[in-house]
């Protein structure tokens, strides 16, 4: 046995070295194969459980700090892991009771008190928002604006509306006074917010487009708040227009620190090409997630805590996915929990609201491929992972070619499964600046549908770290 634990041990030295240098493929390799030799050790279920929150895997992080408690209750640094899985999973009243058992038996630690103390207050703060829900008289934060009489000062020189229309004029101004890291005027980007929302809710949930033979779409996966590579990939690809379309398949704010810029951005193509430039919602369009990784924040120090309730209302009138030619069909996470799910139920979903912890809404939005054929738990704790047998059932029933699908960093900036009926495209290089990335975006001709991949890398952009907006308790620590 010492041998082993003498393995094992050199084995989660070599996972920590790979953790520390952000190689956590790798270091879930090594922490695994120490728990191959020593399945006692809770310290290797801790170190595994960090592991796989960076790289978003909620699920396995939460059964691995399970675990490491099931060996032993009194180590601390389990609690922090699972308490940290939950929120990122949106259950904070699990998590609270997790940050409850480190101060009770830490009394003096100012940072376990400093987490329990954020926590409660979104708890209470939840609690306070499902009882305003619950008042049927819920009204629109449109209802209380009055944008025409917002003043635009002497002194603000950057881009508006003319007209109160978006303009390509316009866009083109937003873009570089962006990239200056200016702020678009608050009356300017509530312009835009009420009128994309009320186009987005003419919309379908699931659209259907028909491509010429002559014609190509670009379809882009996440671009998560990088503002500086969505401007790299319209430089590489050419700006929106009506003979150059784009489909924007979800994520386009969180993580990054340019949120704002990206989906005003996003939302102004929207407006200028309404039936050339598609969006659809990711899974970091919902409350829960913008409240932990940075999107609310970054409202809020931008402009105001009412501007994001309008994003979170606009958010939920996005469609949740895009069939092309009857032969594509395009969605954020993927396919189903279970078989049957025809493109009429996916017209049926009614989609404003947040999503439900299951169901068709909560699969398009969350769940991913896997090798192995039928379904396992997913790694992320949320809907499940999807094998090739059940990619294939669903294409077949609904007389559909392949999927196109984003959600998941690929080191290539896009990887195909599933024979060719499974593609998965993300549009963000270097994701949070750490992940080594490439990016990628698809054109699709009409003439022929078959995906054309195009690869790019990370451009520079200033100094804001990723997360520089997020919630504290999303601020991973070390081991």
């Amino acid at each position: 046995m010492a041998e082993g634990g003498n393995d094992a041990e050199l084995l989660k030295e070599k996972a920590n070295k790979y953790f520390k240098e952000k190689d956590y493929e790798n270091a879930i390799k090594y922490y695994s194969e120490a728990l191959e030799l020593n399945s006692s050790n809770a310290i290797y279920y801790s170190n595994r459980s960090l592991a796989y929150l960076r790289t978003e895997c909620y699920g396995y992080a939460l059964a691995d700090a399970t675990k490491a408690l099931e060996i032993d209750k009194n180590y601390i640094k389990g609690y922090y892991r699972r308490a940290t899985s939950n929120m990122a999973l949106g259950k904070f009243k699990a998590a609270l009771k997790d940050y409850e058992t480190v101060v009770r038996v830490r009394p003096n630690d100012k940072d376990a008190r400093m987490k329990y103390q954020e926590c409660n207050k979104i708890v209470k703060q939840k609690a306070f928002e499902r009882a305003i829900a619950s008042d049927e008289t819920k009204k629109s934060v449109v209802d209380s604006l009055d944008i025409e009489n917002m003043t635009i000062e002497d002194d603000y020189v950057g881009p508006k509306l003319e007209d109160g229309k978006v303009t390509l004029k316009f866009m083109k101004e937003m873009m570089d006074w962006f990239k200056d890291q200016n702020k678009l005027h608050r009356k300017c980007a509530y312009q835009i917010l009420v009128q994309v929302k009320d186009v987005l809710s003419k919309l379908p949930s699931l659209v259907e487009i028909e491509l010429k033979e002559t014609e190509k779409i670009t379809i882009c996966g996440d671009t998560h708040g990088q503002y500086y590579d969505l401007l790299n990939i319209f430089k590489l690809n050419g700006l929106p227009s009506e003979t150059n379309p784009y489909l924007f398949n979800g994520d386009f704010v969180d993580r990054g620190s340019f949120s704002v810029e990206v989906i005003l951005t996003l939302f102004g193509f929207k407006l200028l090409y309404p039936n050339n430039f598609h969006v659809l919602r990711g899974n970091h369009e919902t409350d829960n997630m913008n409240q932990m990784y940075g999107f609310e924040g970054e409202v809020k120090a931008k402009y105001t805590g009412q501007m994001f309730q309008l994003f979170s209302e606009v958010f939920q009138w996005l469609p949740l996915a895009q069939c092309i030619n009857s032969k594509v069909l395009v969605m954020h996470g993927g396919l189903f929990s279970e078989d049957g799910v025809t493109l009429e139920d996916l017209r049926k979903i009614d989609r404003n609201r947040q999503p439900p912890d299951s169901g068709p809404m909560c699969d398009l939005l969350w769940s991913d491929p896997q090798p192995q054929n039928g379904r396992s738990v997913s790694k992320r704790g949320v809907s499940c992972q999807f094998g090739p047998d059940v990619t294939e059932r669903f294409l077949e029933q609904n007389k559909l070619d392949y999927i196109v699908r984003s959600h998941e960093v690929k080191a290539e900036g896009y990887e195909v499964t599933h024979s060719g009926k499974c593609i998965t495209v993300f549009s963000a290089p270097n994701y949070c600046d750490q992940m080594g990335n490439k990016g990628a975006y698809i054109h699709l001709r009409g003439s022929d549908l078959k995906p054309e991949f195009h690869q790019f890398t990370a451009v520079p952009h200033p100094n804001v770290k990723p997360m520089a907006y997020a919630n504290t308790l999303m601020q991973l620590g070390m081991m």
